[in-house]
């Protein structure tokens, strides 16, 4: 489907800004402690990448795989989590970087289990704020950029695992939707 069939959200440029001023925002915060970023596979991991190369301290990286979206345009309200972590976490400082918070479901549930694991502390990371269909009261520590609605893809978002690798933000319209299925 070509990329004019989406409406334009953020550019790469405003994309690439944004994450410089993020990461050193970051690396101020974490400067003197030790730091674990855990990036939320599939969705974060462009941002994640453009962020911690964008930062000036050292992190241990590592992925988890959580869903609520299968194969849909909205959540299935059930968080499935996949993966373990490989890296060691308790008494550490973790960073959860997310690419887009939607409902809050999926968040909340991954802050519980990586706390459970006695780490230091837990913050979270968000590409994307998107608050319309928000179901809890849960806001980010680092947000990137906040949006009002629509459905978004590009840099690492999807829709039924596709337009990832597009390198700007997009929102598809409820026709784009349609001709997808």
């Amino acid at each position: 489907m070509p990329v004019s069939e989406f409406s334009p959200v953020l550019s790469e440029e405003e994309i690439r800004k944004r994450v410089v001023d993020l990461a050193t925002q970051i690396s101020l915060d974490y400067r003197d402690e030790p730091l674990v970023v855990i990036g939320v596979l599939k969705g974060a991991f462009i941002f994640m990448a453009d962020l911690v190369r964008q930062m000036n301290i050292p992190v241990e990286i590592d992925f988890i795989r959580a869903s609520s979206y299968g194969q849909s345009d909205t959540s299935s309200g059930e968080v499935l989590l996949a993966d373990e972590l490989h890296t060691e976490i308790a008494g550490k400082h973790v960073l959860i970087v997310e690419d887009i918070l939607d409902t809050g479901r999926t968040i909340e549930r991954l802050i519980s289990c990586i706390e459970a694991r006695g780490t230091k502390s837990v913050r979270v990371c968000a590409c994307v704020d998107k608050k319309e269909r928000r179901e809890t009261n849960f806001n980010a520590d680092y947000i990137c950029f906040s949006v009002e609605k629509g459905f978004l893809v590009g840099y690492g978002l999807d829709y039924a695992e596709k337009y990832r690798y597009l390198p700007a933000i997009y929102a598809l319209t409820n026709s784009t939707i349609e001709e997808s299925k």
